[in-house]
């Protein structure tokens, strides 16, 4: 993605009562963003299912853990590009959405290519709050984000633990945490204390590290048929997961 010398446009500008959230566009691109200038979400226009940064794919490669997914839910939107992109490449019979702010799905709908497809579901609340009415689901995607950073759920232990009991059996959890200065995921002792150190992570270059998180202690992180899923999928999707899925390493 080059952006140099592109012209910045103001899409959409909305003031709710978290603050601000604002729709970019430069060159070929639309960001959505929180606040002064934090960006949430990128959003290639021509195909709004295309994952433009690594911690996107990474978070969709944790989804290929699972040999059949048929359900997924969603604790936060963004612009909607990993649903997209799961929508779009997994057999999926049924997506739940949890988003606290409703202009976020409008503006993603409106401006950032996200569809009304038939199979999406999108609740508007606090994921803490509402997260033990969703149904359970094969996989299950933590990305809640404001524009102070991650929201209190990524280091609650009791709503922690909550996503892991609402996958069903076979299920992962995905989470996208930020990484600490030494490289481990922030909250790292909270996580190896709540999930017994039995998951594995995936750090990207955008400084965050994507956690898999099976549904109990016997299922495994098996290298071998997530890479045989990813190269089905490379042609699809237009990129490898390969180099991503290179660096998965153990619980740090």
């Amino acid at each position: 993605m080059d952006l140099e010398g592109k012209e910045e446009r103001i899409v959409a500008e909305v003031q709710d009562p978290f603050g601000l959230i604002r729709v970019l566009e430069i060159g070929d691109y639309r960001f959505l963003e929180f606040g002064e200038a934090i960006e949430q979400s990128c959003t290639f226009i021509a195909d709004p299912s295309w994952l433009e940064y690594d911690y996107t794919r990474a978070m969709f490669l944790g989804a290929l853990c699972h040999p059949a997914p048929e359900t997924a839910l969603f604790l936060g939107l963004g612009a909607g590009t990993l649903t997209q992109a799961c929508l779009k490449f997994l057999v999926l019979e049924d997506v739940e959405v949890i988003e606290l702010r409703p202009d976020v799905p409008r503006l993603a709908m409106e401006h950032m290519g996200l569809v009304d497809d038939p199979r999406l579901t999108i609740r508007i609340g606090d994921a803490l709050e509402l997260l033990h009415s969703a149904e359970t689901a094969d996989l299950i995607f933590l990305d809640l984000y404001t524009d102070q950073g991650p929201a209190a759920g990524h280091l609650a232990w009791a709503f922690l633990e909550q996503c892991q009991q609402r996958l069903n059996p076979g299920g992962w959890l995905v989470i996208n945490q930020w990484a600490s200065n030494d490289g481990k995921p922030l909250g790292a002792a909270l996580l190896r204390g709540l999930y017994h150190r039995h998951y594995w992570e995936c750090p990207v270059k955008e400084g965050n590290v994507i956690l898999f998180i099976p549904a109990d202690l016997e299922q495994q992180f098996e290298p071998q048929a997530v890479r045989q899923r990813a190269e089905a999928l490379a042609p699809h999707l237009g990129y490898s997961l390969l180099p991503l899925l290179d660096s998965v390493r153990g619980a740090t």
